[in-house]
């Protein structure tokens, strides 16, 4: 069984004066504004692709890394994973670089880096990304 979900923007204007609304159609819960600056300069209350990539790259990989423990007999009791996406006007998305602490009982630091790292390489998201650098730090609390 395969799933698709959808998202749409209303864009109006010029790159640099414009404005944007995406709109997260699936789980209808929002739409959030979107500008030049906001993506490459200062937030101010927007959002850009690059936040939303990493919005779907930190919960992919959590979700990844969760199964992967499961599967391998440790459970997390709590994973806090956030992504960071550098955008470069010009270049582009330049590097992501997730941030992982959890708490996972039973587990050793050496086989906690082996999971968090096969997560890294096989969550869909990252597997989507592969032209981009992805790293990892990743940590037991």
């Amino acid at each position: 069984m395969s799933t698709t979900r959808t998202a749409h923007t209303t864009w109006e204007g010029t790159l640099l004066e414009g404005t944007g609304t995406v709109s997260l159609d699936s789980s209808q819960i929002g739409q959030y504004p979107v500008s030049w600056p906001s993506r490459a300069e200062e937030p101010n209350g927007k959002t850009s692709p690059e936040e939303l990539i990493a919005a779907a790259h930190s919960s992919c990989y959590s979700m990844a890394l969760s199964n992967g423990l499961t599967q391998a007999g440790t459970p997390p009791t709590r994973l806090n994973t956030k992504a960071e996406v550098t955008f470069k006007p010009g270049a582009g998305i330049t590097g992501i670089h997730l941030t992982v602490q959890a708490e996972v009982p039973g587990i050793d630091a050496e086989a906690f880096t082996k999971a968090a790292e096969d997560a890294k390489a096989n969550c869909p998201v990252s597997q989507a990304l592969a032209g981009t650098t992805i790293s990892l730090t990743a940590s037991l609390t």
